[in-house]
């Protein structure tokens, strides 16, 4: 458990070495968290056409440019996100504090409820288009697209949203002012 606990430590140290200082601020955190949300959306626009398009040849190559967008652009994404929260949503609850369960609940929760509202829209969507029964044409494609779309967005919005909605650290004054305080009680 302790060898656990302090590579974990380690690992923390050295995210917080290796981070750069450009996301110590609000404004850059939200706007990689933006691009997290464009990339998924990428996952959305694939599935739309498939469904538009297949089966075609078009569709097949919007269909590998997009992956091949998402594997160059979105697997370092999703690093510099988990970087950026420090692991907030993948660790365990143990391995956080008050404040840190505190913001991941509220991460979870927000990408619980946007979640819902892709979820109803989606059922909505193949509901409208599926209204003629055995005799719709909806192509497989478009329908396996649309489950990994709903996959990847319930595994990696609340990593999004956990990083839209971490705030800043406390100012160098703050901080000092705070162990002042703890160190006079």
């Amino acid at each position: 458990m302790t060898k656990r606990a302090d590579r974990l430590a380690a690992l923390d140290e050295e995210l917080e070495r290796r981070m750069p200082a450009r996301y110590a601020r609000q404004r850059p955190r939200r706007m990689l968290a933006g691009a997290g949300a464009v990339t998924l959306g990428l996952l959305w626009v694939d599935a739309a056409v498939s469904w538009a398009l297949a089966p075609s040849d078009t569709a097949m190559i919007v269909n590998f440019v997009i992956c091949g967008v998402l594997v160059v652009v979105g697997i370092p994404l999703a690093g510099q996100l988990i970087a950026v929260t420090r692991g907030l949503t993948s660790k365990r609850e143990r391995e956080l504090d008050e404040r840190q369960l505190t913001a991941r609940l509220r991460a979870f929760a927000t990408a619980h409820r946007a979640t819902t509202y892709v979820l109803i829209a989606v059922l909505a969507a193949t509901m409208i288009a599926d209204r003629d029964g055995r005799e719709s044409q909806i192509p497989g494609a478009a329908l396996f697209l649309i489950l990994f779309a709903l996959l990847a967005t319930h595994v990696l919005l609340p990593l999004v949203v956990a990083a839209w909605q971490t705030a800043d650290p406390p100012a160098e004054e703050e901080a000092d002012e705070e162990a002042d305080e703890e160190s006079a009680a």
